[in-house]
């Protein structure tokens, strides 16, 4: 087993990943920039090291300061968390280089996973359904027109590298490729560093689910079922769900199949995550995430199984804990993503002080967040300030353990979207399980309109 980790990430991520090392014995090194230095992470680590000052690109992304800090304070792994350097294929390399090992898969399968055109293509090989599109990255506008024609509108161009819904343009017609067509590629080099395009069709009112994956070096695969992650906007998850609701036991069987096949094809190795698009019965693949989700917890929730653990497991050169046979789902999960956001001001960020917080409790309850009464959430970082998990026996338990758990959440000091969340489930298109990706779009001006007269009812009370 590793013997002292650095946790190259902050906020919740790197709060979760510190106490699942603790628990297998790991001593466990915190970085953390100018502006954290009060985090709760730092402070619950075995070790912390200031990595520089308050943006990004000057600490938690300098690769060469985080390569330091673990050779200086003697770590034998690097947990990257998600976000900022966890698919860095050139990262995972520079571990590889310096001996030390990182928590998550190659530098080769990331660059395999990551460049979603060429991932497309081995899904093909591999069986498992893409979208029609093009064959590969796009090497001109006019390749772009063609394959559009060939397809059909609508469709979307998207950045080869891309994640986190950058570098994506919606195309209906052929006068409007043009201009996605440059705007996706400066908004690709400028997340990416890379302005490839690849070009699929638009799947109109699908859901999104993805598929929970574990793998090791010693060739076992296993699929820890699925996630509805419908709820999004500027396709940004808002609310997932563990399971899917209303698919069959034929399509949940040929979709954890296909994102084993999956994983075998890109030579997967830790946690993961297939992510697909479905329209009815017909599914397509998306994308492989190579690294932790932000929804893992809801995996954990009905599988009982700790996937950060399992990650620890698996780069120590265990095998997993368990067969295919052994993951049995129990019960329904549902996670509000609580974000530091004025809905009513186009979601613009508003982080500041934590003047008072208080988290729900009760069985079946469980909320990951760094935040404490007096901290600051800083304006350099995304803006999730807490993940609040409910799990009950039925779906609709589950809803309304939610629905009490937002209630008792409590953050003063700083706008956040709990409230629409709260609205979101007692919509009827919601309670029905019958979410599309478009859904918040469709609905949004009349939840938002809700949240506006009870802000006037509370104040003229």
């Amino acid at each position: 087993m590793l013997r002292r980790v650095l946790i190259a990430n902050r906020g919740e991520i790197a709060l979760r990943i510190l106490r699942a090392c603790r628990e297998l014995g790991i001593e466990t090194v915190a970085v953390y920039s100018e502006a954290d230095a009060e985090a709760l992470h730092v402070q619950l680590a075995t070790q912390a090291v200031c990595i520089g000052p308050a943006p990004a690109a000057r600490s938690y992304l300098n690769q060469d300061a985080q390569l330091a800090v673990a050779l200086a304070t003697h770590c034998d792994g690097i947990h990257p968390g998600y976000g900022f350097l966890s698919e860095n294929a050139a990262f995972a390399d520079a571990c590889a280089r310096a001996g030390l090992t990182l928590i998550g898969p190659s530098g080769d399968v990331i660059r395999r996973a990551g460049d979603k055109a060429a991932a497309r293509a081995l899904m093909r090989k591999a069986g498992v359904p893409v979208t029609p599109g093009s064959q590969g990255s796009l090497s001109s506008l006019e390749q772009a027109m063609e394959d559009a024609r060939r397809v059909g509108y609508p469709v979307l161009l998207k950045a080869c590298a891309g994640g986190g819904g950058r570098g994506i343009r919606r195309c209906d017609s052929e006068a409007q490729i043009a201009d996605a067509y440059a705007q996706a590629k400066a908004e690709a080099r400028a997340c990416f560093g890379n302005d490839e395009l690849y070009l699929e069709k638009l799947v109109l009112r699908p859901r999104h689910v993805e598929v929970q994956v574990l793998a090791d070096r010693h060739g076992h695969v296993v699929s820890l079922g699925d996630r509805d992650c419908s709820v999004q906007r500027r396709n940004q998850k808002l609310i997932e769900e563990a399971p899917a609701w209303g698919l069959s036991p034929a399509l949940r069987k040929r979709m954890g199949e296909a994102a084993v096949a999956a994983a075998r094809a890109v030579g997967y190795e830790s946690a993961g995550t297939v992510e697909f698009l479905l329209e009815e019965d017909r599914f397509y693949f998306m994308e492989i995430n190579t690294r932790i989700q932000v929804e893992h917890g809801i995996t954990e929730l009905v599988t009982g199984i700790d996937l950060v653990q399992e990650q620890l497991r698996v780069a120590s050169g265990l095998s997993l804990s368990v067969a295919q046979e052994d993951v049995v789902v129990r019960g329904h999960a549902i996670e509000c993503r609580v974000n530091a956001e004025d809905p009513q001001r186009d979601f613009a960020p508003a982080p500041g002080q934590v003047e008072f917080i208080h988290f729900p409790g009760g069985n079946g309850v469980r909320v990951d967040s760094c935040l404490y009464s007096g901290c600051s959430l800083p304006p350099y970082y995304d803006s999730l300030a807490a993940k609040v998990m409910v799990c009950a026996p039925t779906r609709l338990g589950a809803i309304r353990r939610m629905r009490r758990c937002l209630e008792e959440f409590t953050l003063e000091g700083f706008p956040t979207n709990a409230e629409l969340s709260y609205q979101i489930l007692y919509h009827p298109t919601f309670i029905r399980g019958a979410c599309t990706t478009v859904f918040l779009t469709e609905n949004l001006p009349q939840l938002l309109d809700f949240g506006r007269r009870l802000d006037r009812e509370e104040k003229n009370s």
